[in-house]
């Protein structure tokens, strides 16, 4: 199954602590993908979240992906299950 996730990072922006589970946030991103679990990801400009597109199994799968990112703790998750669409050009 395919999502589009929503991740909103709630934690304080500039300390020692924050770049550390910010270096940290992007090198389990990278295993993520490595994996193809975390397909793509995209930033929104003036804003601390971001949009991704995940592949899991089902929406367990999913959670436990989420909830391996350091930031888990620092966010909050808007997920939508996709489904494939008839008139789909790709």
């Amino acid at each position: 199954m395919e999502f589009l996730v929503r991740m909103t990072i709630t934690a304080p922006g500039d300390s020692a602590d924050v770049a550390a589970l910010r270096a940290a946030e992007a090198e389990r991103a990278a295993e993520l993908a490595r994996s193809g679990t975390l397909l793509r990801l995209w930033r929104i400009p003036g804003d601390r979240a971001n949009w991704g597109l995940w592949r899991a199994d089902d929406a367990t799968a999913l959670h436990e992906a989420l909830t391996s990112l350091p930031l888990w703790p620092h966010a909050r998750f808007e997920v939508h299950a996709l489904a494939s669409h008839p008139n789909d050009p790709g």
